[in-house]
C-alpha cells in the first residue's frame, strides 16, 4: 500500500498531525526515533532541518549523518485517547534522500503551508525527502 491507497480517514490525519515521529538507526546501529515537522509534498513526505538552536552546523545534526549513512526509515502519526476505541496510527517506510532545501521549493511550501513557524522563517535544510515504499495504517473503530 501507498500513500495514494491509503483510506481517506488515514491521509487525514497525516495531513493534520502536528509532529510525526521517525524511526531510524543510528550509527552505531541502534534503533532510534525522533520527533519531526513534516509535510506530503508530491507523494513524498517532507521533513527538514530547521534553525532552531543546534550545537552542529545542520548539515552534521545527527538525523542527517544516521540517513547519510543508511537511508532506510519509518515517520509514524499516531492518535492516543484514554478512549482506546478512538487510536488510530499511520506509518510510512522507505528510502530517505538527503537534500538542498533550496532545490526543493515546493517541499518548503509544503511545510510553510503546514507550520506557521516556516512561513516567517523557512527551514534552511537541509531536506529529508521520504520516498515511501509502503504505507500501513490501523484504528481501532470502523
Amino acid at each position: 500500500m501507498g500513500i495514494d491507497d491509503l483510506p481517506d480517514w488515514a491521509r487525514a490525519m497525516l495531513d493534520g498531525a502536528r509532529v510525526g515521529h521517525l524511526g531510524l538507526t543510528d550509527d552505531r546501529d541502534r534503533p532510534r526515533v525522533l520527533p519531526v515537522t513534516f509535510a506530503l509534498a508530491g507523494g513524498e513526505l517532507v521533513s527538514a532541518v530547521d534553525d532552531k538552536p543546534k550545537r552542529v552546523p545542520a548539515e552534521e545534526v545527527a538525523r542527517v549523518r544516521y540517513l547519510r549513512r543508511r537511508p532506510q526509515a519509518s515517520l509514524t502519526v499516531d492518535v492516543y485517547d484514554d478512549d482506546w476505541s478512538r487510536l488510530a496510527w499511520v506509518q510510512l517506510t522507505g528510502r530517505v534522500e538527503v537534500s538542498d532545501a533550496g532545490d526543493h521549493p515546493r517541499a518548503l511550501e509544503a511545510l510553510s503551508a503546514k507550520y506557521d513557524q516556516y512561513r516567517d522563517r523557512p527551514p534552511g535544510g537541509p531536506l529529508l525527502r521520504l520516498h515511501p515504499d509502503s504505507a500501513v495504517c490501523w484504528r481501532a473503530s470502523g
